[in-house]
């Protein structure tokens, strides 16, 4: 069955870069970011895997944790990371999932459950659909999921930028904007009523239309 936002993220054990895993346990109190990769060795992966090490820091500030996953052994990922500190400047500073028997895609639905063998002899193409990010809260429920083309290297600033919306509202009961960055006004959420926001926002609130607040975020 498809996975949905609000559906509990499949637990799994794995080996990884940085040893073996059970991923809730992983998980901690925390929150975590996990992002797929079709084949070792593929240049669009290759920036992305550098570029998410750079941003490593800024998750930890948000207590998240990330952890990358491609169809190929552990052993692979080792001789990768290599590659990746010497083209991108960063070096892989989190655990790469090793998914030689295709287990954790299949788990994720990145892969049809029916899909024969394991990683071996498998091309990127045959893999296409293994470019998935996750990101599950610290009740081990997937919040958000998106899924992206071989050819076009993902955007993690808008992974960021999402999470800081998912755990403001997780807070708050608010919901923002269009292009909402941290620091800027949000909307009041449609499940409460002007009576409830009357106390939760004494300020008050600009209201271009009945079914539009805007308030400044709250802290």
């Amino acid at each position: 069955m498809a996975l949905r936002i609000g559906d509990e993220a499949p637990d799994f054990t794995a080996e990884t870069t940085e040893g073996s895993i059970r991923f809730h346990e992983w998980i901690g109190n925390g929150w975590a970011i996990l992002f797929s990769h079709p084949k070792d060795f593929t240049p669009v992966c290759t920036t992305e895997l550098g570029y998410m090490a750079r941003l490593k820091p800024d998750f930890e500030r948000r207590n998240c944790k990330i952890i990358g996953l491609s169809v190929d052994p552990v052993s692979d990922h080792k001789r990768w990371v290599g590659d990746i500190q010497e083209t991108q400047g960063h070096a892989v500073n989190y655990p790469l999932i090793g998914d030689p028997e295709l287990k954790v895609a299949k788990l994720y639905d990145m892969l049809p459950a029916e899909t024969p063998g394991s990683s071996q002899g498998r091309t990127p193409a045959d893999n296409a659909t293994v470019r998935s990010v996750f990101i599950v809260g610290p009740d081990r429920k997937i919040k958000a999921m998106l899924v992206y083309p071989m050819t076009s290297g993902r955007n993690f600033d808008e992974v960021l930028r999402l999470l800081d919306s998912i755990q403001l509202t997780a807070r708050h009961k608010v919901a923002t904007p269009v292009n909402w960055k941290q620091g800027e006004d949000v909307i009041i959420a449609g499940s409460v009523k002007d009576e409830e926001a009357k106390s939760m926002f004494p300020g008050g609130w600009r209201a271009p239309k009945p079914y539009l607040r805007i308030v400044s975020q709250p802290k």
